[in-house]
């Protein structure tokens, strides 16, 4: 008798497992895999605190497939795993072609990998489709940059390299004419195998966007790394462009500037999906001139480049009153009473919207205190802890795309019911340390105090230089990040910070933020 009535009893305790179950539990959302461009934080670390904001397993390969820095990852371990077990079910894949074909960013911008091997391997990202029929499948790449990756040993090939590349394709003037024929002359082999990478990532770039018109994927985005308006990827864009018109792609591709924010930005995209949710964004400008505000690294306006922003994130831009999500934005140059006006109007949205804040001010390269001013003026007025998305560093497009990737998934995430507090204000944290702390306070100190050391270059330490860079890096931005949280997130107290150099150089920190609620 009591064995019949034990399957009655476990439907019982099970039915009330589900309703004691929180909320966040019972509305997980499905998996998303994600490969990200290499495993800096900006590109691997933050995407997948995306995913703890809105409770969704975000899923990448092991860490060991992505490489380090200078090594390359292993594209064909990355196409395995995501052939396997861990992605199937997932709601959406985002993936980084050039960690997928390449083994990561700086691996695309040398010539290692054959054009071959490179098309097999888009070719095989394609065949995914087959397999995964019913996910949203996005692809982010990027068309290379024109600079070479710069390290102590090839620092003058790379420097005669870049003003090659950065010269008008062809040359105008009899002086850019002989300008061009002296350094090609001077450079020689190491010219030729610049050269011969660009035409494998262009021919690469190409495959992508055949792919998607044939349906393999959804959604493409070819991110311009790092170049202006003038230089040899002029023509690559060109071309790029006219493919996406000949393949009829519409929306469903852009070429547009940045790279590291791209990946962040289709999660959030993907997120919002989940969601069934297509944001609605204002833009909100700290000055009348914040539009047409020109990265030198960008090849198109501030304004141009946050439309891209907002079409890959999957939301619709809507300055009128009907909008879910305000961007604000400082520009360079904003005065005292229009930063005062600024945050005015940020705190007045913040009770009805998702209010982003991107700030750039860092395009004032030799002006500390205005890189500071926004973000001791939002602590002075205490809302920095009230927003929901912020960054500051960079580029135009790395700014916009990760405080725009952030906001979205906040708002996705409430709307779903599966919002982590805790989480968010982790990546709020994060972001104040790295982009205000670390870059506007500790990175200068660090690369003075290696200088005075007579250690001149700081883009790949070794050793004794690296052991006291990172030593340097801990010691001095710890005491900001506790202050920081002190000042905009009372009601959580540290359960452990951890602070690190994640590549071999003084670019960039990595902070691993872990909160706990209330004050020891």
């Amino acid at each position: 008798m009591r064995a019949k009535r034990l399957p009655g009893l476990l439907a019982l305790l099970a039915a009330l497992t589900w309703a004691w179950a929180p909320a966040a539990a019972r509305n997980a959302p499905a998996p998303i895999a994600f490969v990200p461009l290499d495993d800096r934080p900006v590109t691997y670390q933050l995407p997948l605190m995306l995913g703890e904001i809105a409770g969704v397993d975000v899923r990448t390969p092991p860490a060991a497939l992505f490489g380090h820095y200078l090594t390359p990852g292993d594209p064909d371990g990355i196409l395995r795993w995501l052939g396997g077990e861990r992605t199937a079910g997932v709601s959406a894949l985002v993936v980084s072609s050039d960690m997928a074909v390449y083994g990561g960013l700086v691996a695309a911008r040398v010539d290692d990998a054959s054009l071959y091997a490179a098309v097999s391997r888009i070719r095989r990202l394609g065949a995914l489709r087959a397999d995964r029929p019913g996910a949203w499948f996005a692809v982010f790449g990027t068309v290379m940059r024109l600079a070479p990756t710069w390290t102590p040993q090839t620092a003058q090939q790379t420097q005669l390299i870049t003003r090659y590349a950065n010269l008008p394709d062809p040359p105008q003037t009899l002086q850019e004419r002989e300008e061009s024929q002296r350094l090609a002359e001077r450079l020689g082999p190491a010219l030729q195998r610049y050269l011969a990478a660009r035409r494998r990532d262009a021919g690469v770039d190409l495959w992508i966007l055949q792919l998607a018109a044939q349906g393999d994927f959804d959604r493409i985005v070819l991110g311009q790394d790092d170049a202006g308006r003038v230089g040899l990827h002029v023509k690559d864009v060109r071309a790029l462009e006219r493919a996406q018109r000949s393949f009829a792609l519409g929306e469903n591709s852009s070429i547009e500037p940045g790279a590291d924010e791209l990946g962040m930005t289709l999660l959030a995209h993907a997120i919002a999906r989940e969601a069934g949710w297509q944001p609605r964004i204002a833009v909100h400008y700290s000055t009348a001139q914040g539009p047409a505000t020109q990265d030198p690294l960008e090849f198109t306006t501030a304004d141009q480049t946050i439309n891209h922003l907002i079409a890959l994130s999957g939301s619709r831009r809507d300055d009128g009153s009907d909008h879910d999500v305000t961007l604000f934005v400082r520009a360079p140059g904003t005065s005292a009473q229009q930063e005062q006006t600024f945050l005015d109007d940020i705190a007045a949205a913040l009770p009805t919207q998702v209010v982003a804040v991107a700030d750039l001010s860092f395009l004032m390269s030799r002006d500390m205190d205005a890189q500071r001013e926004l973000t001791e003026d939002l602590i002075a007025r205490g809302i920095a802890g009230k927003i929901d998305a912020f960054a500051s560093w960079n580029t135009t497009a790395n700014t916009v795309g990760t405080a725009l990737a952030e906001a979205l998934t906040v708002g996705a995430a409430k709307r779903m019911g599966t919002y982590d507090e805790r989480a968010h204000a982790q990546f709020m944290l994060d972001r104040y340390a790295d982009d205000f702390a670390f870059h506007d306070f500790v990175r200068s100190g660090l690369n003075s105090a290696l200088t005075e050391r007579d250690v001149r270059d700081h883009t790949l330490l070794f050793d004794d230089a690296l052991s006291f860079a990172d030593h340097y890096n801990r010691a001095t931005l710890w005491p900001h990040a506790l202050t920081l949280l002190t000042q905009i997130y009372p009601q959580y107290r540290d359960a452990g910070l951890t602070i690190t150099l994640p590549w071999e150089r003084t670019f960039e920190t990595k902070l691993d933020v872990r909160l706990d609620p209330g004050r020891p």
